[in-house]
């Protein structure tokens, strides 16, 4: 049984060029999986025929509009009936693909995902969790960009997501769980902290261990970090932003000297090695926990490597049945 993934061929800004690329590789790379390239067909096909693929595992669906990153999501998803993101939402809501995955218009996709593909009953509201490189290997940061202003309560259901998710698609048993703050003390915080710390504590369904503050991040202290979509924005672009600063800076300084470029001989596989650990692309897109189906966005400039990833992690979501083990966690608060 294939997952069938549709994809928004038109979404980001290296479509439909990187987002074709990476359907293909994900296709050559798994046999279990569909791919619906959804988009301007004329466009999408001519970028599909510079490949050898297998024709059973990828096709087109026509979707002749485009949502442009500046225009009003809610009014952006109500007008173009026939853009990439609807017509592909659309297949999800009707059981024709099984999750969604793009690159395009945040707004659009977060707007998308509650009008049309829906939330599960009992979740009031869906965030949005990318898997971030640690020193242990990674964590999910939990809410990163779908709600600015959240209650005590959504940060409970986030904290209850997160585990179902790295518990069953990451394989990390009994996930540690902590919330951003900026100290350890229990009585540190502003008022959405203060007031969610004891909610989390006194919660059966996760392995809660307190607060982290910014700089244990990296080094993996905790398995899920809760938020609410403000502080974890700002921790994702620092993260993402001090990554590749780093990378550079090693680069800069290997080539500095005579002596440092024959040193950089003998460590490459290692740094290369390291590197690749802290490279985002390496683990797909973020998922869009808490709706009737899944819905991953990936960053805006996502070549095909991420595309890829993001397209093959449908697979383990779909086989683990998270949707079907958020339900059943979530029940009790009906």
């Amino acid at each position: 049984m294939k997952v069938r993934v549709a994809v928004d061929a038109m979404g980001g800004d290296n479509a439909p060029v990187e987002i074709v690329k990476g359907a293909v590789d994900a296709v050559l790379a798994r046999k279990d999986i569909e791919v619906i390239l959804v988009g301007i067909e004329d466009r999408v096909k001519k970028e599909l025929s510079n490949y050898t693929y297998p024709q059973e595992q990828i096709r087109v669906v026509h979707a002749s509009e485009i949502i442009a990153t500046e225009e009003p999501p809610v009014m952006a998803i109500r007008k173009k009936k026939d853009s990439s993101i609807v017509v592909a939402m659309n297949l999800v809501k009707h059981g024709e693909a099984d999750a969604f995955v793009s690159a395009g218009s945040s707004g659009a996709i977060l707007v998308g995902g509650q009008l049309l593909v829906g939330r599960i009953k009992g979740i009031e509201r869906p965030p949005l969790a990318p898997v971030i490189p640690t020193e242990k290997g990674v964590s999910l940061l939990i809410d990163c960009g779908a709600n600015v202003d959240a209650r005590p309560s959504h940060l409970v259901q986030f904290a209850k997501m997160g585990s179902i998710y790295m518990e069953n698609v990451v394989g990390i048993k009994n996930p540690k769980v902590a919330i951003v703050n900026i100290g350890a003390e229990e009585e540190k915080g502003n008022a959405l902290v203060k007031e969610t710390f004891p909610l989390l504590k006194n919660c059966p369904d996760i392995n809660f261990i307190g607060s982290i503050e910014a700089r244990e991040i990296p080094s993996g202290y905790a398995d899920v970090i809760v938020c609410e979509a403000f502080v974890g924005n700002v921790i994702l672009k620092l993260y993402e932003g001090v990554g590749s600063t780093f990378k550079r800076m090693i680069k800069q300084g290997l080539m500095s000297t005579a002596i440092s470029k024959v040193g950089a001989l003998l460590v490459q596989s290692a740094i290369k090695k390291t590197l690749k650990a802290f490279d985002a692309s390496e683990y797909g897109g973020a998922p869009l926990l808490g709706l009737n189906g899944l819905v991953v966005k990936t960053h805006g400039s996502s070549k095909a490597k991420e595309i890829k990833n993001s397209i093959i992690q449908c697979v383990a979501f779909k086989e683990q049945q998270i949707n079907e083990k958020i339900k059943q966690n979530i029940i009790i608060e009906e």
